[in-house]
């Protein structure tokens, strides 16, 4: 019943006129900053076009990096655990509580934040912000469910332990911050996992608290309404998160470290340290990335080692922004007997941008594709709450959306020379090949 009522209001959604639809037809007109009674502050987008109300937030500094050595993966698994139960409700009776009323309720950890997604018709939106608020603050925890959701964790972790992705990149990630906690695997290790306790994971809800909070609610829900609301859910939570002192992470360089795995094909990981999210040269290497790998088939990497050569299906970079320690990541697989030439084109073409910039014709082309695909991730309520989020979150400011074209707009080719040859070191990069890679010297 609850996913046939969803599809019967996207159904409707997609009858009504874009003009219809304001959030849609110009998310950032229609951005309003609410302050609740008890002073908890989100964004709010209004859209009567559906009666469906989505709200996303996320809890800064609280994610798999705050976790205590020895218990990699205790934030992911407290978030998969927050509807497992939580009040007077078992897991079961949660879940059948949730489906009743037609609600979709999600946590999930990353590395510097605990985030989740709540969708509700508007008829049961004080049910469904009271789920959440029991969910945050009273989780249960119970033994068997916890059990469950362990054994879950480490039948996953014993499927990727044979990915030679997921193992390229946990090297990876290790050998660029070593004992720093971005060096750790997200979800833990069995050893780490195995060692969690109830007590661990009541230990995670003092990191989620009202002055790391950051909340966007869209839809069929007015300003006069939210406040309410907002703090039915989040006014019980602790008012100041108990995080943990994080040093300032400092992407190293290993060099190339070869993985031997008995497979026919090779997966590479490469990459070196980034540029920060507030960095006034931010733009200027999101286009420059975006011509360099970060454009799908379109982009010199993948023209170069696909299209021409035909070397493999896929490959990208991309700019990973983080509190500390950004990067530049891409990846690329490929039959051992070509990883070397594979690799010496990703470095080719790093020390062409480095040296040479790009075109007028390539600038021209990233900005019309990155600002004219701008307005599809507008195009629900729960994409807008989720780039609302991500605005907040990255401290943005509420006008983002209306000043990102011209942000955009203002890169000239000399910015990107200028960046180029202040990011790209194709010496420097970190390289590690999982499979049984030919042409590639460790070192």
């Amino acid at each position: 019943m609850r996913r046939v009522l969803f599809l019967l209001a996207a159904l409707f959604a997609l009858a009504v006129p874009a003009a219809a639809n304001p959030a849609a037809a110009d998310p950032g007109a229609d951005i309003r900053e609410i302050v609740s009674p008890a002073g908890l502050r989100a964004w709010l987008v209004t859209d009567r076009g559906v009666p469906v109300i989505s709200v996303r937030f996320a809890f800064r500094g609280a994610g798999g990096a705050a976790d205590p050595d020895g218990k990699a993966g205790l934030a992911d698994m407290a978030a998969a655990l927050l509807t497992e139960g939580a009040g007077e409700m078992d897991s079961q009776a949660f879940s059948r509580r949730l489906e009743d009323l037609s609600v979709d309720l999600s946590f999930e950890a990353g590395v510097e934040r605990v985030s989740g997604a709540l969708r509700t018709l508007t008829e049961n939106r004080a049910q469904a912000f009271d789920l959440l608020r029991l969910a945050l603050t009273r989780p249960r925890f119970d033994e068997d469910a916890v059990a469950r959701v362990r054994r879950q964790i480490l039948s996953h972790l014993s499927a990727q332990s044979q990915s030679p992705r997921r193992i390229a990149g946990r090297r990876w990630f290790a050998v660029m911050f070593g004992d720093h906690p971005y060096g750790r695997p997200l979800e833990g290790t069995p050893e780490s996992v195995a060692a969690i306790s109830a007590d661990d994971l009541r230990g995670v809800l003092r990191r989620l608290a009202r002055d790391n909070l950051v909340v966007s609610v869209v839809g069929d829900i007015g300003a006069d309404e939210v406040g309410p609301l907002l703090d039915a859910a989040f006014a019980d939570l602790p008012a100041r998160a108990d995080l943990p002192d994080i040093a300032p992470a400092a992407p190293g360089h290993g060099g190339t470290i070869v993985v031997p795995l008995d497979v026919p094909q090779s997966v590479v990981v490469f990459g070196q340290k980034g540029i920060a999210r507030d960095d006034p040269d931010f733009y200027a290497a999101y286009l420059m990335n975006r011509i360099l790998g970060g454009g799908g088939f379109t982009s010199r990497l993948s023209t170069e080692i696909r299209e021409k050569r035909g070397l493999a299906y896929s490959v990208y970079s991309a700019l990973v922004p983080r509190d500390t320690g950004s990067l530049i990541l891409g990846g690329v697989a490929t039959e051992n007997a070509r990883v070397g030439e594979s690799l010496d084109l990703v470095r080719r073409e790093w020390t062409r941008m480095r040296d040479e910039g790009v075109t007028e014709a390539e600038l021209a082309d990233a900005k019309s594709y990155s600002i004219g695909s701008y307005p599809l991730r507008f195009t629900s309520t729960g994409g807008i709450a989720a780039m609302l989020t991500a605005i907040q979150l990255d401290s943005l400011g509420i006008d983002y959306v209306d000043r990102r074209k011209a942000l955009l707009s203002a890169v000239t080719v000399a910015d990107i020379r200028r960046v180029a040859r202040r990011l790209l070191d194709p010496d420097g990069l970190t390289v590690v090949v999982v499979g049984q890679p030919q042409g590639v010297d460790p070192g």
